[in-house]
């Protein structure tokens, strides 16, 4: 389900998620946080991580810290920076001289920067070099860390922090380089990690930060968050309470996932991928008629976003345990004929597969083509 939850993790990145609303759910968390630095005998940690899935807010609440941490009016403002001194414009415009920001393309950026960003990559026409740049853009390299180093060992400059986001993505020696400036803290110098996969983080790092607890979301908030986020519709149809739960479900109690599920263009072709599945199996439909028809319904990798899904409900229901879908009767589908792991196991390999060819620029017809031949022996 990670690709899944990778795909779908709503988040805002301009320079509004600075200032945007607080989630409910973080707002214990937030209370407790801008207590201690108000109380002149306390204050933050030196080095703190937010992490877990993607879906959750945890870089809303960091970025929106951030903003706070620095604005010059936060005293009369405790509950987000004010967006109006200089220090909050400073950071709409990406030029704060107290904010240091790795990788550099993780910095929230207006439409504007945003767009000029991407005029300037524009002149990256092979896709497999761009996906290349891409990947290498979020990497955090020893020479990154080291050039923070004049930026945290300054003194006399007041609140300084650093944000390294995508933390798991250090390399090795970036890493150790960090570890010196855990290790040796300086004052009013704070440092946020931002971590999808947690898993992946040097030991030696994750024990000298103090983790943010952002993941515990009551299921009761979670529902009327998304719900009202929805306006109690997906896909134009009024939706109940079952259909919220199934979606939070579905995105591993992620709200912010969710609703990005919600709004995928897959997601209401569920039932149909069923019923296609179906068609090539019982030989009543082609491959290459499937294939043509459902390349005008989505593109190649939202089709397989949508099969990763059918095939991790199908693995439960395989499984003996109950569908998360209640919505498409996957297990009455189920009932007449079950595809064997193996067959579940190889449709899944051939999804991975699919993905590394279209990095390599396999046309997108040759791989709707093969995977419809595949899904026919499932």
């Amino acid at each position: 389900m990670s690709d899944l939850t990778e795909s779908t993790g709503a988040l805002d990145t301009s320079d509004g998620i600075y200032f945007a609303p607080l989630l409910p759910w973080q707002k214990t968390l937030w209370s407790q946080l801008t207590k201690r630095v108000s109380t002149s005998q306390q204050s933050l940690p030196h080095a703190m991580l937010a992490a877990g899935m993607q879906g959750m807010g945890k870089r809303a609440f960091v970025w929106r810290l951030v903003a706070w941490l620095l604005c010059r009016q936060r005293d009369t403002h405790p509950f987000g920076a004010c967006a109006e001194c200089e220090s909050c414009q400073w950071l709409r415009s990406g030029t704060h001289p107290s904010l240091q920001v790795l990788p550099i393309v993780s910095m929230p950026v207006s439409v504007e920067n945003a767009n000029n960003k991407e005029a300037a990559s524009s002149s990256v026409k092979d896709k497999k070099s761009a996906k290349a740049a891409s990947n290498s853009a979020l990497k955090i390299k020893v020479d990154d860390i080291r050039a923070l180093q004049p930026f945290i060992y300054q003194g006399g400059q007041g609140m300084r922090i650093c944000v390294l986001d995508h933390a798991e993505k250090m390399t090795v020696a970036a890493a150790n380089a960090l570890l010196k400036t855990l290790e040796e803290p300086q004052a009013q110098v704070h440092l946020f990690l931002l971590s999808d996969t947690p898993a992946q983080l040097l030991p030696t790092i994750k024990s000298r930060v103090q983790q943010l607890p952002l993941q515990t979301i009551e299921p009761a908030t979670a529902v009327e968050y998304v719900t009202q986020a929805l306006g109690s519709t997906v896909n134009r149809e009024a939706v109940g309470t079952a259909a919220i739960e199934q979606l939070i479900q579905l995105a591993n109690g992620a709200p912010l996932a969710a609703i990005a599920l919600a709004q995928a263009p897959w997601y209401s072709k569920r039932a149909l991928w069923l019923t296609t599945w179906q068609a090539l199996r019982s030989g009543k439909r082609s491959s290459i008629a499937a294939s043509d028809y459902w390349q005008t319904q989505l593109s190649i990798i939202e089709f397989i976003q949508l099969s990763e899904l059918m095939l991790l409900d199908m693995r439960r229901v395989c499984l003996g345990l109950s569908e998360l879908q209640k919505d498409i009767s996957l297990s009455v589908a189920l009932d007449t004929y079950q595809p064997t792991d193996s067959g579940l196991e190889g449709f899944a390999t051939s999804l991975q597969q699919t993905k590394i060819a279209l990095q390599q620029n396999v046309q997108e017809k040759f791989a709707y083509d093969k995977l419809m031949q595949e899904l026919a022996y499932l």
